[in-house]
């Protein structure tokens, strides 16, 4: 540890799953000698919201420790000149707030609603299927008209872990769909932008809050924690469970951790 200037953790599958806090997570705040943040693909809660989340776990983490790809959103629509643009959303009410904050206006989830942004930021805060079939058939009619489209997903995640053993559909996933239906209709058709982990941004920005890239991240996911703090040219240790999304795919076994550990503590 004296190598870093800092510590990078990833929320599910380190500290917590849907049910709770993981072997370890409460005990690694107590010990931690070194500054610290929470880097994590959620769009569907702001840091404050995330912090509150931790804190009915058992362990304490301000929000401004709290990476979330869903900051990415603002960001990257003003970088664009979309932050006057006409957003649809698929997520949370904290989803919708990530996009206000850069002054975006928010479309209803219509099949007829006029859009500039499709933004899928997670699977809850909607009726599920109706929701994705309006966002489909709203991004259809806008390319049918020729007008123009973006995609972005902050969360490429396809699935998360629930817990035991347990696997649920995210963000990922829906944008797959939603991207293969509207690139069968259109040659043209716009793909999705990824925000979020492996992408390096969300390294980049912890980066920025530790003012060092002597960083190390500790992550369960070897195809998104670990090549993606790889590929920002930070550490990686690589936590072993059993919690693993893809144990063994190819995309694994392509991605070497700087450590491999089976605990936090």
């Amino acid at each position: 540890m004296d190598r870093y200037d800092g510590v990078l953790l990833d929320a599910y599958g380190v500290l917590n799953d849907a049910r709770g806090a993981l072997p370890g997570a409460r005990e690694i705040f107590e010990q931690m000698t070194k500054p610290f943040a929470v880097v994590t693909n959620d769009a569907s809660r702001l840091p404050e919201t995330c912090a509150r989340r931790f804190a009915s776990f058992g362990f304490d983490v301000p929000p401004d420790r709290i990476v979330t790809s869903g900051s990415l959103l603002a960001p990257w629509l003003r970088e664009r000149g979309l932050d006057r643009a006409r957003v649809m959303v698929l997520g949370t009410a904290d989803s919708i707030a990530y996009v206000e904050q850069a002054g975006a206006s928010i479309v209803p989830l219509d099949p007829r609603a006029e859009l500039d942004v499709l933004a899928v930021c997670d699977d809850a805060g909607y009726d599920f299927l109706p929701g994705i079939e309006a966002a489909l058939s709203a991004c259809a009619r806008a390319l049918d008209r020729g007008a123009p489209l973006s995609l972005v997903l902050p969360n490429p995640d396809l699935v998360y872990p629930k817990g035991d053993g347990a696997i649920g559909f995210t963000a990922g996933s829906i944008a797959l769909l939603i991207e293969t239906v509207l690139a069968r209709r259109h040659a043209s058709a716009p793909r999705f932008a990824h925000l979020g982990k492996p992408e390096r941004h969300l390294f980049d920005a912890a980066a920025r809050l530790f003012s060092s890239r002597r960083l190390l991240m500790v992550g369960d996911q070897l195809e998104t924690d670990i090549a993606g703090a790889l590929a920002a040219g930070l550490d990686a240790a690589h936590l072993v469970t059993h919690a693993s999304i893809s144990p063994g795919s190819r995309a694994d076994r392509a991605v070497t951790p700087t450590y491999t550990i089976d605990s936090l503590v």
